[in-house]
């Protein structure tokens, strides 16, 4: 199966701070490996008109349902989840983390999540900055993230 994250709009290159967040400077964002904070999937700049990942998974049936794993999804206590990755770029090119977003399996409604495996396509649409327009954070939840099952070129369900 493969995941579609699709996003837009995203914060801006550079945020100023606020009473919760220091304020950084030529932001990107990126898909996590799995166990590796260091290593991401197509980095994108903060300013980006949008964003979007592919990534290739396995889709399992079990009794729970359905169990996504592959080399970004992470499995920790509390569920299998895609972190998105942000963090500044220096002049060399090195990434430095500040806060991630958690895209939750859990959240998807079991049957999107069992249609997604019988398409092959899962697709995660959702917005990257937050309220205060900041680089979203933490667990993200529908409706900031709406997931459908789709064919690889539009969503099943029609949107």
């Amino acid at each position: 199966m493969q995941i579609h994250i699709e996003a837009s709009p995203l914060p801006g290159r550079d945020c100023g701070p606020d009473s919760d967040f220091p304020g950084y400077a030529n932001i990107h964002v990126g898909v996590q490996r799995k166990d590796r904070p260091g290593e991401l999937l197509d980095p994108h700049p903060g300013d980006a008109p949008s964003a979007s990942w592919v990534l290739d998974c396995t889709a399992t049936a079990t009794a729970d349902g359905i169990e996504v794993s592959g080399p970004y999804i992470q499995n920790r206590l509390g569920g299998r989840f895609v972190y998105l990755s942000w963090g500044t770029v220096d002049d060399t090119g090195v990434f430095t983390m500040f806060r991630r977003a958690k895209l939750m399996f859990d959240d998807i409604d079991p049957a999107v999540l069992e249609a997604a495996a019988r398409s092959g396509h899962l697709t995660g649409r959702l917005g990257l900055t937050d309220a205060k327009g900041q680089p979203l954070c933490a667990r993200v939840r529908p409706p900031q993230i709406a997931w459908s099952a789709t064919d690889g070129t539009a969503a099943a369900d029609g949107t």
